[in-house]
C-alpha cells in the first residue's frame, strides 16, 4: 500500500482533546472509549478547519483504559492488550484521513519481547504509522503497579524517544512523569520541541488555586526546556473514574511559558487549541543566550544523580503479580536512604480496592 507523505507544516494548530467516558473494566469496553475519541478528532478538525489547520491532537492518559485493578495480574487478564492492535489501526487511519498526528490515551500493554511485564504505553501516530511508543517510566506508586521499563534487568529500547516529523520533534511523557523534571530534560536533550503530556491528573492537584500544580508543572517544564507543552488531562468525572475526580484543564503552553488555550477547569469533554510556531521556536532557540537553561546546564554539580534511590523488585519485569503493598515496601527503602526515615512506623494505606469494587457492581447492574 502506498504510503502518504506529508509535506512539512511548521506552522498549525494543535488540539489537546479532554475526555469524560467510563472506566473500561474489560477488553471489551475499550472499544467504546476508542470510537468516541475518533468523534472527537472529526469535530476538532473539522470545527477549527475556516482557521488553521489541525496537525496534532492529544488525548489524556485513562481515555483508552486505566489501570482499575490493584494487581498485575489483574490488569494482565482484563485489559492489557499487545501494540499495534485494533485501537491504534483506527487511529491511524483517521491520521492518514486527515494528514496529522495523533498521541494516543494510554493503553496497558503487553510485549511477548517481556513477558509478565504491562506497561502503561502512548503512541505517537502519524498517516506511517505507530512512530513511537512510549512506556510510563515514573508509574504512580504505590497505586500503579504496572510495569516500569527501568525496572526491568536487561531493558534495551528508548526510555524516551522522540520523533522527527514534519511538523516538529516530538516527545511525550505521561502524567506523574512530568512532577520529575528530568523525563522532559531528557526528551529536550534528546531533540523534543513539542513535549506532550498525556495524563490523568486528579483534584486536588489541578488547574485552579490554591493547588493548581498541573498549570505550575507544564508551564514550567516549558520554560525550563525552551520547549512547546501540548498537554491533555482527563475530564473524568467521580463517577467515571473513582476514588478520585478529574479537573480537566487541558492546555497549550508555549517556550516561555505562556498559556496558549486552556479548557475551563472541571469534568467534561473539550478540545482545546492554540497556534504552534516551530520555526520560531527554532530561531529562539538558535538566538538566545540568556534564559537558554540547556545551554547553561552544570551536570556535574549533582552528585545526588550518580546513586539511585528506588529500588527495583526482583525479577521487576517478569513477575507474575504486583501488588501495592510491594510498592509501599519500595517507597520506604527509598526514603531510608534519603534519611527521611527513622524509626517511625508507616501509616496504614486506606483501602481503594472497595470503592473499585463498588464501581464495578453499580456498572454491572
Amino acid at each position: 500500500r502506498k504510503e502518504m507523505k506529508m509535506e512539512e507544516c511548521l506552522k498549525y494548530y494543535a488540539a489537546a482533546c479532554q475526555t469524560d467516558l467510563p472506566s473500561p473494566l474489560n477488553r471489551a469496553e475499550m472499544k467504546r472509549n476508542t470510537q468516541r475519541m475518533l468523534r472527537m478528532i472529526d469535530h476538532a478538525v473539522v470545527g477549527y478547519a475556516p482557521f488553521m489547520p489541525i496537525k496534532l491532537v492529544v488525548f489524556p492518559e485513562f481515555a483508552h483504559a486505566a489501570p482499575a485493578y490493584l494487581t498485575l495480574k489483574e490488569l494482565r487478564e482484563k485489559l492489557a492488550v499487545p501494540i499495534p492492535n485494533a485501537h491504534t489501526e483506527k487511529l491511524q487511519a483517521k491520521a492518514r484521513e486527515y494528514e496529522l498526528y495523533i498521541q494516543s490515551g494510554t493503553l496497558l500493554e503487553t510485549d511477548a519481547k517481556w513477558p509478565g511485564a504491562v506497561f502503561n504505553t502512548t503512541c505517537l501516530i502519524g498517516p506511517e504509522g505507530i512512530v513511537y511508543k512510549y512506556r510510563k517510566v515514573n508509574p504512580w506508586i504505590p497505586w500503579e503497579v504496572h510495569t516500569s521499563p527501568h525496572d526491568i534487568e536487561g531493558y534495551d529500547e528508548a526510555l524516551f524517544p522522540v520523533a522527527q516529523t514534519p511538523i516538529g520533534n516530538i516527545g511525550a511523557a505521561i502524567c506523574y512523569d512530568w512532577l520529575f523534571p528530568e523525563p522532559l530534560r531528557q526528551l529536550t536533550a534528546n531533540g523534543a520541541e513539542i513535549l506532550v503530556r498525556v495524563s490523568a491528573y486528579m483534584d486536588p492537584f489541578g488547574s485552579t488555586e490554591p493547588m493548581d500544580w498541573w498549570t505550575v508543572v507544564n508551564r514550567c517544564r516549558a520554560l525550563e526546556n525552551l520547549a512547546y507543552v501540548v498537554a491533555a488531562n482527563q475530564g473524568a468525572s467521580l463517577k467515571h473514574y473513582p476514588p478520585f475526580s478529574w479537573p480537566g484543564g487541558s492546555m497549550v503552553v508555549d517556550y516561555d511559558g505562556r498559556l496558549l488555550g486552556q479548557a475551563s477547569p472541571g469534568p467534561g469533554e473539550r478540545i482545546v487549541v492554540a497556534a504552534i510556531n516551530v520555526e520560531m521556536l527554532r530561531y529562539e532557540r538558535k538566538m538566545r543566550r540568556a534564559h537558554q537553561m540547556m545551554a547553561h546546564l552544570r551536570t556535574e554539580c549533582y552528585p545526588m544523580y550518580r546513586r539511585s534511590f528506588l529500588s527495583g523488585l526482583p525479577g521487576a519485569g517478569q513477575a507474575e503479580d504486583r501488588t501495592v503493598s510491594q510498592q509501599e515496601l519500595r517507597i520506604d527503602d527509598a526514603k531510608r536512604k534519603m534519611g527521611y526515615l527513622g524509626g517511625e512506623e508507616r501509616a496504614p494505606t486506606p483501602n481503594i480496592q472497595d470503592l473499585l469494587d463498588a464501581s464495578s457492581d453499580e456498572r454491572s447492574k
